[in-house]
């Protein structure tokens, strides 16, 4: 097939591979991020495809790192789940206000309803605060030509463009015709010497913050007349304003609930095209806003003066569906159909986590827990998991409990994350445990399965591997407790000897001093294809 042909071809593909298509065919030089169900499929496509890639210890440094390539004068696209940004949310905030050589896009990719999530934050908040401009595909093939989009206006006004999607429009499958949008090839890598545009000390950062606004206001403008937002002609009688997947649900709710109504798609989210709303809701008799999670373009609407109408305050909970917005278009108010629970989540049968918590309920320990498929341990029959908070709290969660708590209370107390949860954000936690050490000592156990298990087998920079799964540098666990000072680190197999995992665990938690358990046992589901890795590896050493 020559190159025409394969350009016109049509996929069926889902969002994340949309994208990874589109950021191939737009010469992104780095995509970087961490992994985090819905956006994990992004990188690993992109690598398949032959893009460079490459996971980072956590979405603070990929965003980091990204900077660094647009810096260079080159695209870069950083990936990460909406909880992900909570962790990049420090870069952002400045680098929306630096000039860029490069392109930077960064993907927020949203989780209405709590599929995989801790919880259910919207991040078209971030766009607002931090002053980044943002896109929002409704399906895969604006997926394919909103990255491309989102290329093109970074390298334009040379800021960090945000395209959010949500787990619909992330993992569902339409087609796609490739090339439709196409950009110009990047120039040669270089960087270009700019104090007062890249160092943010206060003299710099003042006319920073003045030229960000500037060029949000040009945005703005822009997103008026030439932004990627649909009009669609029906009847004066109804009009509904929509963006993302909410805009695909309303388009299949609207001809039972609403037969020819209008509709304002919306494809830039910020800086919102406030005038075209305007004149759309004023074409129309009624105006409804919908909308997945917060009411975003409700408030932004209203505080503009435009009348529109919203959702119920219980539709802003969950993921919206066609009968739920059939609901909210004819005004059903009455209380909604309780969803049939599924099967409880559950960890597989012959994992080694098993051991660890059966030991930990067995002990009466209070498990101060983190991010992962071991969350699962707060479930039945374990019970054996006190705290969730965030990614690499349970370390900090634990020291506060030890440090609070009476002292034979305390001495109960045990922080549990994994080996990926562990280089992300709890290193750290670790530095603060050797720094401040609760009278009592304390307990870490670190539950060591080599692999990021819950996203989907992903490595880290622990397991020694790269996101091909090639060699690269590995951090070890138990020299890094050592170089601190931890004075008692164990390496174990929870599972070859329950017994004398028991045993260790006890004698750490009557010991005042601080402690570092590994508990290593590779995920069953995991252990083939890291052998497997490992043999290759050799071999290509050899």
């Amino acid at each position: 097939m020559d190159s025409l042909q394969q350009q016109n071809a049509l996929s069926l593909l889902s969002g994340d591979e949309a994208v990874a298509l589109a950021a191939l065919d737009s010469g992104v030089t780095l995509g970087t991020g961490y992994p985090g169900t819905p956006s994990t499929e992004i990188l690993e496509n992109f690598d398949k495809l032959g893009g460079k890639a490459q996971w980072a210890p956590n979405e603070k440094v990929a965003l980091e790192v990204g900077i660094g390539v647009a810096f260079a004068g080159q695209r870069a696209l950083v990936t990460m789940k909406h909880v992900g940004l909570n962790v990049a949310a420090d870069p952002l905030f400045t680098v929306a206000q630096i000039r860029l050589d490069g392109a930077l896009v960064i993907i927020s990719a949203d989780d209405p309803g709590m599929a995989s999530s801790q919880n259910e934050q919207d991040n078209r908040r971030y766009a607002l605060a931090a002053g980044v401009p943002m896109l929002e595909p409704s399906d895969s093939q604006e997926a394919y030509e909103f990255t491309v989009r989102a290329i093109e206006l970074s390298e334009r006004w040379q800021v960090p463009v945000l395209l959010r999607m949500t787990t619909r429009v992330c993992h569902s499958k339409t087609i796609v015709r490739r090339g439709t949008v196409k950009i110009p090839a990047p120039g040669p890598a270089h960087f270009e010497r700019d104090f007062p545009s890249r160092v943010m000390i206060p003299a710099y950062a003042r006319p920073a913050h003045l030229r960000q606004r500037r060029i949000l206001a040009e945005l703005a403008a822009w997103n008026e007349t030439e932004g990627p937002n649909q009009l669609i002609n029906g009847s004066s009688s109804l009009g509904i304003i929509a963006s993302g997947a909410a805009f695909q649900f309303a388009r299949e709710a609207a001809p039972e609930a609403a037969p020819e109504a209008s509709f304002l798609k919306l494809g830039m989210t910020y800086p919102l095209p406030l005038e075209k709303m305007r004149a759309f809701a004023e074409s129309v008799d009624l105006c409804y806003v919908i909308e997945e999670g917060d009411p975003y373009l409700v408030e932004a609407a209203r505080t503009a003066g435009i009348h529109v109408e919203a959702a119920p305050e219980s539709f802003r909970f969950g993921e919206l569906s066609v009968s739920r917005v059939r609901r909210i278009l004819t005004g059903d108010t009455s209380p909604e159909p309780k969803r049939v629970p599924g099967k409880p989540p559950a960890l597989c049968p012959g994992c080694p986590h098993r051991s660890a918590y059966t030991i930990l309920k067995e002990l009466n320990c209070i498990v101060a827990g983190d991010i992962g498929c071991y969350s699962l341990g707060v479930l039945p029959p374990f019970e054996a998991m006190d705290t969730l908070v965030c990614m690499g709290a349970a370390i900090g969660v634990g020291l506060g409990l030890r440090h609070s708590l009476p002292p034979e209370e305390a001495k109960r107390v045990v922080s549990v994350l994994g080996d990926s949860t562990f280089v992300h954000s709890g290193i750290t936690g670790l530095v603060e445990m050797v720094y401040n050490p609760p009278a009592t000592g304390h307990v870490l156990v670190i539950l060591d399965n080599g692999t990021t298990a819950m996203t989907g087998m992903q490595e880290h920079p622990g397991t020694g591997r790269a996101l091909d799964h090639g060699q690269t540098g590995k951090v070890v666990f138990e020299d890094l407790a050592r170089s601190l000072g931890v004075p008692n680190v164990i390496v174990i197999d929870p599972v070859q000897d329950p017994e004398k995992f028991k045993q260790t665990i006890q004698s750490c938690l009557d010991k005042p001093e601080l402690s570092v358990v590994i508990a290593r046992r590779n995920c069953l589901l995991a252990a083939g294809s890291i052998r497997a890795y490992e043999r290759c590896n050799e071999q290509q050493s050899n």
